[in-house]
């Protein structure tokens, strides 16, 4: 987990498969091309166990359902079998949930829809921002944290789509085995590539009931991907058609390479939440893709008042990184805990780096002086070896 990283620090991780346009005529070079198996996951479809496809509306879920689907008839499958849509709200493609519902009607599958209560992703990232402001005014951490998920840290995808689709399934079908199907491909990137066909899912196990995964398409290429949707009299999402896309996620999504991130943008659907991105970005000081400034994709569609704040934005960002870098390695928290309490010297330093950076970000941060920090170390240790949550001790102190 990157708790205390700064935005030098967080290489980019775009994806390696090829960023050949996505169309129609593809599949010319595609052909028709069957599901991976495992013996576990022979076993449990021959029990007639729920079998669950995540959806996103992009290319691979879709072919991933309509191989699956097949795969069902073929064998005789009577269990219960659903596509499940994990929206993520206002950072979506606005086609995404259409383009989901539509394969569900195609394949005659029932859609499941699941969303986080407190909004989503855009949400997920302003709140996460916030409130780690408030973890270093408290000194619950001693970098400034990013509100941004990253390729180490995709709270995005375990939070918003793995963890809600989990509990719904659960939910939904109490014990019986379940498994979650997903269109995951070895030739997106080198990541994938060595991921396994099929697996334990910790979060939907239960007491005699299995979880698991299944990477049905694996093994696929993206020509076999977009044979599979055109022969089955599909469209493909407007995202690769109409504005070039390689991938369908996210309109800005973390792991998107700059062509990805500048194609996105002609689309007038995505002008708003790139701008409240922006913002966000700009507010931070956090790059949101480690050096790569989404401000600077399409600076054109900003309003003046956001423009002109870039230069001192990313000054402000340089600056911090500085200041950061002069804490001695070990006054880092682990795992949000101290691990160690400073000695004066330590705490002088610490405590020009709080004030330093407090002024920077127009921050209110507590413990700005050499023996609040010591005692505020000591009180953290102390709850540690208690138990306590960091959150918990937090609150009490503050």
């Amino acid at each position: 987990m990157i708790t205390n990283a700064s935005a030098a620090q967080i290489e980019l991780l775009d994806l390696s498969e090829p960023t050949f346009p996505i169309t129609p005529a593809l599949a010319a070079k595609g052909k028709p091309n069957s599901v991976s198996l495992t013996p576990e996951v022979t076993a449990l479809l021959d029990s007639n166990c729920v079998v669950a496809i995540g959806v996103s509306g992009g290319k691979d879920s879709d072919a991933c359902a309509i191989a699956v689907s097949r795969h069902l008839d073929a064998i005789g499958h009577t269990g219960p079998k659903v596509l499940i849509h994990a929206c993520l709200g206002v950072v979506e493609w606005r086609e995404s949930l259409d383009g989901c519902r539509r394969l569900a009607a195609h394949l005659g599958w029932e859609l499941l829809v699941v969303s986080r209560k407190a909004g989503g992703l855009m949400e997920r990232w302003e709140s996460r921002w916030e409130s780690n402001v408030q973890r270093f005014e408290d000194l619950a951490c001693v970098k400034l944290i990013l509100p941004w998920s990253t390729p180490a840290l995709r709270f995005c995808t375990s939070e918003l789509k793995g963890d809600l689709i989990s509990a719904e399934l659960k939910k939904r079908f109490p014990g019986q085995a379940i498994l979650n199907v997903t269109g995951v491909r070895r030739q997106e990137s080198t990541a994938r590539s060595k991921m396994a066909v099929s697996g334990p899912v910790k979060k939907l196990q239960r007491k005699n009931a299995a979880g698991v995964f299944w990477n049905a398409i694996i093994d696929w290429p993206v020509e076999d991907v977009v044979y599979a949707i055109v022969h089955a009299g599909l469209p493909l999402h407007e995202a690769y058609t109409r504005y070039g896309m390689s991938r369908v996620s996210c309109t800005f999504c973390i792991m998107s390479a700059i062509a990805d991130l500048q194609n996105s943008t002609t689309c007038p659907d995505n002008q708003s939440i790139y701008i409240r991105m922006c913002r966000l970005e700009l507010k931070s000081g956090f790059a949101f893709q480690g050096n790569r400034w989404l401000c600077d994709v399409a600076p054109h569609l900003l309003p003046d008042e956001l423009r002109a704040q870039i230069p001192a934005a990313k000054a402000k960002a340089a600056k911090r990184v500085e200041i950061e870098a002069t804490i001695p390695a070990h006054m880092l928290f682990s795992k949000g805990w101290p691990e160690a309490v400073p000695s004066w010297s330590e705490a002088v330093q610490l405590a020009e780096v709080r004030s330093s950076i407090s002024e920077l970000m127009g921050f209110q941060a507590q413990y700005t002086t050499p023996q609040s920090i010591i005692d505020r170390y000591t009180y953290l240790i102390e709850q540690r070896a208690m138990g306590v949550g960091i959150q918990k001790a937090t609150r009490r102190a503050a």
